[in-house]
């Protein structure tokens, strides 16, 4: 199951420096000697077909996202030291309109290369795995994309074939490649290497896409995985093993079936460095401080070196590795780990970028950026009024409305003449444009009038397909009471409290649009941040009604939601796989566009079918983007006033509840 590649690569050996003066270098190259060398392990994860620094939703350069602007980093990292290589940690093929104009409309016919690999094939990649969205357009696209990779793509824990172990599993794609190579020492003498590169994805791809996966492959546990293969690589004399993650920062503890593996994953004996992703955070950063398992000053992940290097392209992931020659074999003797930005903000928050575009990259795929421009300018309907997810997190908002009216819309034409028609349909809905991570720019605002496919791109960030699940009354209220997770608990009578958790995703933040209800603040969470019972006492869903009537728990009601979640992806109520009912062929985002093509014009307006419950003498501070200053008085539910500036960027308003 190996893969062998002894190819020298652009960058690795130290003829890529030569004529540059030692002050450029990095301390490990500058001063290694005879039998000692410097070697860079460079870093890209979550790419999500970024590749130019463009936001296609916007339609618009933007500074804080693009591959052509990390490999500028690239560049300067390969001058900096003697030797390097270029991995990626996956999540490269879906995520943006470019990645759906290629699986939707021009498809991979055999010989073509996507143009995510192109760019990547033009830095020269040495290796790279598969991220949990590698799949969400299916097992063929996937292999005719990787057919185009210049580079070994590895995987240990996908299984088309399970064995009586797992390491004697036939794999999707290999599980690990060994790199031929040669180091430079401090003495300007070649010596050769053999590195290891293993893969990893969570193993939750069995749910987020079983649609394509089921009864066609597997996935393994990740340390389970490792625990078998390393071994092997460490079999066939590699010198170094490098773990590339697509698994984020977790439990220290293992656990079946994590899907933020790092930690554990660093303990497996033989695996000398751990890349990791898939979370869209950095490491090491402020973002891991105090963290169980990690040492952020050490840039240590259970003990080893490891990095996370954002996502879309933000940041380059550096580890920087001073190895001792002994005898025939390299060790470790010294390391230090970057994650190393695009951009940065100034005093006043605005950004500024630390570098340029790479030509090469983008030259590389023009022709796809510009047929992708016109594919998401594409008219498909009109909109009477402005759809916007500025306040989308704190009351019935536009952006959702729409997403739940046309899953509603298309539900019930599918259902009809079957034995679940009758049942009342609600809908599921969540904003996925909400700030955040994202940035204070990261919110939907499309203006009324014309409506092209790059709004419902907007609306829709993900090529997730329609489903529909049949659950019970007190499913229901599980199900909001898990969604109501999204705020802190507020006690009555104190100002200016901070709302909303920051640790709870807004894609997590369900509204059920169909029926009526307020959520109590005062109540602790009943669930928490992975979907556990924290409080089963806790009930924050209160005046919870359909058709005007409290509901009845016994019930029951269909509900239009996204395969993703009735896969049991946000760990739901009522949301486990087992209460499908239908499975749409069609993603979510083209019923959006069918529905809206149907109405041919739509109004927008949200129901206000939910609403915060009254909390005498408390006021709550919200953080959205500065366009939500254009809306403010749409906000008729709400008693909202702005209240200054907040911290990156953001403004601030203060609720009175």
């Amino acid at each position: 199951m190996t893969t062998t590649f002894a190819l020298t690569r652009r960058g690795f050996l130290s003829t890529g420096v030569a004529g540059l003066t030692l002050a450029v270098l990095h301390p490990f190259s500058a001063r290694a000697e005879a039998g000692q060398a410097h070697l860079r392990i460079m870093e890209t994860t979550d790419l999500h077909v970024h590749v130019w620094p463009y936001d296609y939703y916007a339609d618009k350069p933007v500074d804080t996202v693009g591959l052509s602007r990390t490999a500028a980093l690239v560049q300067a990292v390969r001058s900096e030291a003697t030797n390097a290589l270029l991995l990626d940690n996956g999540d490269f093929l879906q995520g943006n309109p470019m990645g759906d104009y290629i699986a939707y409309e021009r498809g991979m016919a055999e010989g073509q290369t996507h143009p995510v690999i192109q760019a990547m094939n033009e830095l020269g990649f040495d290796s790279g795995t598969l991220g949990n969205h590698e799949f969400n357009y299916g097992l063929e696209f996937l292999e005719r994309s990787l057919a185009g990779a210049g580079y070994p793509v590895v995987c240990a824990n996908v299984v088309t074939q399970e064995g009586a172990s797992a390491a004697e599993d036939r794999t999707l794609v290999p599980p690990y490649a060994v790199l031929e190579r040669e180091l430079v020492d401090g003495a300007g003498q070649a010596h050769p290497i053999r590195i290891g590169i293993i893969g990893f994805v969570p193993p939750q791809i069995m749910q987020w896409d079983r649609a394509h996966l089921e009864g066609k492959v597997t996935a393994r546990d990740i340390v389970e995985a490792a625990e078998a293969w390393v071994p092997k690589l460490r079999d066939e004399g590699v010198d170094l093993v490098i773990a590339l993650a697509h698994s984020g920062i977790g439990a220290a503890r293992a656990e079946p079936g994590m899907e933020n593996a790092a930690i554990p994953l660093a303990g497996v004996e033989g695996i000398d460095v751990v890349l990791t992703g898939h979370s869209h955070l950095v490491f090491p950063g402020p973002d891991f401080e105090g963290f169980a398992g990690v040492d952020v000053e050490a840039g240590t992940i259970g003990g080893k070196p490891g990095v996370m290097a954002g996502f879309w392209g933000s940041h380059m992931g550096l580890v920087d590795l001073l190895l001792q020659r002994q005898g025939d074999a390299w060790v470790v003797v010294s390391h230090e780990v970057e994650a190393r930005p695009i951009y940065e903000r100034d005093a006043e928050n605005q950004i500024v970028p630390l570098v340029e575009s790479v030509a090469a990259v983008e030259e590389a795929t023009a022709a796809e950026h510009q047929q992708t421009l016109d594919y998401v300018r594409r008219p498909v309907g009109q909109t009477t009024a402005p759809l916007y997810s500025y306040f989308a997190m704190v009351a019935d908002d536009p952006s959702v409305q729409i997403v739940s009216n046309a899953q509603s819309w298309y539900i019930a034409r599918m259902l009809e003449g079957t034995e679940h028609a009758g049942l009342p349909i609600l809908s599921a809905a969540a904003p996925f444009k909400a700030g955040g991570r994202g940035g204070p720019d990261y919110f939907t605002d499309v203006p009324a009038g014309d409506i092209a496919i790059r709004n419902v791109a907007d609306l829709y960030l993900y090529p997730n397909t329609i489903r529909a699940v049949r659950v019970t009354g007190q499913q229901v209220k599980d199900w909001l009471e898990r969604s109501a997770g999204a705020f802190n608990r507020i006690t009555p009578g104190e100002a200016d409290q901070m709302l909303l958790n920051d640790e709870f995703p807004s894609y997590n933040f369900d509204v059920i649009d169909g029926v009526t209800y307020r959520i109590d603040l005062s109540q602790p969470a009943r669930y928490g941040r992975e979907g556990d019972v924290v409080d089963a006492e806790a009930n924050r869903i209160v005046d919870l009604a359909f058709d005007g009537r409290p509901i009845d728990p016994e019930a029951e009601f269909i509900i239009a939601t996204n395969n993703y979640r009735a896969s049991g992806g946000g760990s739901f109520p009522g949301a486990d796989g087992s209460t499908i009912v239908f499975e749409g062929p069609d993603t979510n985002r083209d019923v959006i566009v069918r529905y809206i093509v149907d109405q041919g014009s739509i109004d927008p307006a949200a129901d206000g079918n939910w609403s915060f419950a009254p909390l005498e003498g408390a006021t709550v501070l919200f953080d959205t983007g500065p366009g939500a200053a254009n809306y403010l008085e749409d906000v008729t539910t709400l008693a909202i006033e702005a209240a200054g500036e907040a911290p990156d960027g953001f403004a601030r308003y203060r609720i009175t509840l």
